[in-house]
């Protein structure tokens, strides 16, 4: 971002109020509790039918991979413009008005044979309702008002640690406590002071480059009573201490070039993880005198891709690389049901703990019911063209993201006001 920020303030019809966030908010990667879960607002209906899912507006946008996020009454998207800035847009929720937008210089290639899926910002903001953590593809990080859109700092990875610009652009998306963000870039794991962005430390680090382009975002847990991160990077699965940024545990991952992708998913003491030329583990985590060891407790031939499942009463509902759908046993490891249709290369899940709303790359919205003996679509809905961005849920709206607009509907039996 040049120092000379491009910042748009006043378009809208309204401003933000910075506040603490609500228990409704959709306010970072996967949800208020980043797994994916739905535990407050209203009940959820049983169909996507025009009667229950209201379309209430949509917008226009620059091509974006990064999921929205929903803090009160706006809603946070990010866009690439013209092949060479990103820009952050927050939206009233309701009205779809603009509040502000703001804009930097920041795009590069990605490889290849990855190129088919564009070149543009991918991972999806943070908020704690005063601030916005926002991951620029070329290793920066920056934090904004969320009432106002001002800069309050901005980090460049590359340039502050003379790290090498990963292949694949910040992938990660950043996680936030009362003090500090955390977010793999630098080609390590790195903690930053909230309020001045200050680098605290950076761990786990590699040589960078190809295997250094994380695409996993951490997560944080108590595991075996030590409260650690559970970060995934291209090549192993690592347990890292909160209170020093050491780590405490590593497993090597088996991935084809390192494409370890998904999100894990930690439920009590065991890590849940899958890659795409691997297999899907289930690892126990043990305490041994204050150290933490990691033991594979079960393994399967499944492989993951870019879908992180949600699980409902202890079963992973698993979207695999060739495309189909598992319900897999955390317990034993054991398949469940796998429904032998193909559903597309990714999908985004939100669960309320009964019911479960996928999107598909290729735009296709399906609400299933949770089921350990069968799948069970209640039904499905186009609502986009091109969506790898992570579908959100904030009390009784559903916000989809796909490569050209943003559109809100209001889903509920009753309507919204």
């Amino acid at each position: 971002m040049k120092t000379t920020l491009a910042l748009l303030i006043g378009i809208c019809a309204g401003t933000l109020s910075a506040a603490d966030l609500l228990p409704t908010d959709w306010s970072q990667w996967r949800g208020a509790h980043r797994d994916g879960t739905v535990k407050d607002g209203p009940s959820w209906p049983a169909s996507l039918n025009p009667s229950t899912m209201k379309e209430r507006w949509s917008s226009k946008l620059g091509p974006s991979y990064s999921g929205p996020i929903v803090v009160g009454s706006s809603v946070f998207t990010t866009e690439t413009v013209d092949k060479k800035t990103e820009r952050v847009t927050a939206f009233d929720r309701n009205s779809g008005e603009k509040i502000w937008e703001v804009e930097w210089q920041g795009a590069m290639k990605v490889p290849f044979f990855a190129a088919r899926n564009g070149s543009w910002i991918r991972a999806t903001p943070a908020s704690d309702g005063k601030s916005l953590f926002v991951a620029g593809i070329r290793d920066v990080l920056i934090s904004l008002d969320v009432e106002t859109g001002k800069q309050n700092w901005r980090y460049d990875f590359v340039e502050q640690l003379k790290s090498p610009l990963p292949s694949f652009g910040m992938v990660c998306s950043p996680l936030l406590d009362d003090e500090h963000v955390y977010v793999q870039a630098g080609a390590g794991f790195c903690k930053l002071d909230k309020a001045s962005g200050k680098l605290i430390w950076r761990t786990a680090t590699d040589k960078g480059g190809m295997y250094g382009s994380a695409f996993s975002s951490p997560i944080r847990a108590t595991i075996a009573d030590q409260d650690v991160f559970v970060v995934q990077s291209r090549m192993a699965l690592q347990l890292i201490s909160a209170a020093n940024g050491k780590v405490v545990a590593s497993q090597a991952i088996k991935a084809f070039r390192g494409m370890n992708i998904l999100t894990p998913v930690v439920l009590e003491d065991k890590i849940f993880t899958s890659a795409y030329g691997g297999r899907s583990h289930l690892f126990s985590v043990k305490n041994e005198n204050g150290s933490l060891k990691l033991t594979e407790q079960w393994s399967t031939k499944h492989q993951g891709y870019m879908s992180t499942p949600v699980v409902i009463d202890g079963v992973a509902y698993h979207h695999l690389k060739n495309q189909r759908l598992l319900a897999l046993d955390l317990k034993t490891g054991k398949e469940l049901w796998d429904k032998s249709n193909r559903f597309g290369k990714y999908w985004s899940m939100v669960t309320d703990g009964q019911k479960i709303l996928a999107l598909d790359e290729n735009g296709t919205l399906r609400l299933l019911n949770s089921n350990r003996t069968d799948f069970e679509e209640l039904d499905n809905r186009e609502v986009a063209e091109d969506s790898w961005a992570h579908v959100a849920v904030s009390n009784g709206q559903i916000f989809v993201r796909d490569l050209e607009k943003m559109t809100v509907y209001d889903w509920s039996t009753t309507g919204r006001p």
